[in-house]
């Protein structure tokens, strides 16, 4: 079990009792500003009326624009687009997880966030389930049954924490893996089932360690790769001792820094 924000979190290392633990979803960050959504830079989200009509007038709310697990790529393609298709609006759902106008700690602001969700009452607009685990082997479980289903992982919200828009020591992401990101500097071409199409990408991290990823793409996107110089999202199970990313395989291809 690892964290990629306050280390690594084993038994007693802290008070499961003073945390909210919710799925990591594998989304896209938005935030209701009380008059649209927006994006954490602060560029807005052009989402159909419907979709945003029922949202708060006066109270600012954060979540996680979000379709399902692995569907990352799909739901970027429907948020960019500035004429919304609400015919694929209607698979997004807006996941709740805090409300930064509301006073007080975390736990307060989420309070104040299950109130008001009831009343705004619509199915693709919830509070993130949070949960509370008494025991480490509870946290291990729901961990590892989340990335047998192709989640994220989980995070641990401290109940007193203040919000913070950004990284903060109450706020612990925990995986069963790791995630990174690389620039494509070449191909290899595929053999056997792949043949005439790519077999792997060679990619290039910010500290120049160059290797190749074989794993993880579809069939579409090995007759389709992604081009040189593009950059990509990949996932690891810690280094080898040359400092290469272990059994690296492809996530999906990081086309804007801000979603």
């Amino acid at each position: 079990m690892a964290s990629d924000s306050s280390g690594t979190v084993t038994e007693g290392s802290l008070s499961l009792n003073d945390y909210f633990v919710s799925e990591k979803l594998d989304g896209i960050r938005a935030i209701w500003d009380g008059v649209q959504l927006k994006t954490r830079q602060g560029n807005p989200i052009y989402a159909p009326d419907w979709f945003t009509r029922s949202l708060p007038r006066q109270t600012i709310i954060e979540g996680e624009l979000w379709i399902g697990r692995g569907q990352f790529q799909t739901l970027a393609t429907i948020i960019r687009d500035k004429v919304p298709n609400a015919q694929q609006w209607q698979a997004v759902n807006f996941m709740l997880f805090d409300a930064p106008s509301v006073a007080g700690p975390f736990k307060t602001r989420l309070a104040a966030l299950s109130s008001l969700s009831q009343h705004i009452d619509e199915p693709f607009i919830r509070v993130i389930e949070q949960r509370r685990l008494e025991r480490y082997v509870q946290l291990e479980t729901l961990l590892k049954r989340i990335d047998t289903n192709g989640g994220e992982g989980v995070m641990l919200h401290h109940k007193n924490n203040a919000y913070q828009n950004g990284i903060s020591n109450g706020l612990i992401k925990l995986k069963t893996h790791q995630d990174s990101e690389a620039i494509i500097v070449g191909y290899e071409p595929g053999k056997g089932k792949y043949a005439g199409k790519m077999g792997a990408i060679w990619v290039q991290t910010s500290d120049n360690i160059r290797f190749k990823i074989g794993s993880g793409f579809s069939d579409l996107e090995r007759a389709n790769p992604p081009p040189i110089g593009s950059t990509v999202q990949f996932r690891f199970n810690g280094y080898t001792d040359r400092g290469i990313p272990r059994f690296a395989r492809f996530i999906r291809l990081r086309e804007s820094p801000d979603i």
